[in-house]
């Protein structure tokens, strides 16, 4: 497996937009019974885990059908996972929205200049290095 790399500036500032984001923020607490509503939940869990050479869009087009994906993706978000489709989205989407997530709004500099050091470290240490 190959090292994840950083979210690029414009990557982070595309995220804090994106509608899904937006979504898991305002969903974030709203249903803790969520995971019993996924279209997931009849599905084979493996179509959300496809392997590194295999594309997401069958994952991710389940996931936008599912009336659950804000409250999803804020768990993957809150939980860090870094696998596999979570609230249509994909592990490489979700590293630029964690920074966004976890970072207060004027912390990363819309400049593209690089993100805090503690911002890279907690990143850091949700993504795998083997």
């Amino acid at each position: 497996m190959t090292r994840a790399r950083m979210p690029r500036p414009h990557e982070v500032a595309a995220a804090r937009r994106d509608p899904r984001l937006l979504r898991a923020l305002a969903e974030r607490r709203l249903d803790e019974a969520w995971r019993t509503r996924g279209v997931c939940q009849s599905v084979d869990p493996e179509t959300f885990f496809p392997a590194p050479s295999e594309p997401a869009d069958p994952a991710v087009a389940l996931c936008r059908t599912c009336e659950v994906q804000g409250p999803c993706l804020a768990w993957a978000l809150d939980a860090g996972d870094a696998h596999g489709v979570w609230g249509a989205t994909t592990p490489r989407e979700r590293r630029a929205m964690q920074i966004a997530w976890q970072a207060p709004a004027g912390q990363i500099p819309p400049d593209g200049s690089q993100p805090g050091r503690d911002v890279r470290d907690r990143l850091l240490s949700l993504v795998p290095l083997t």
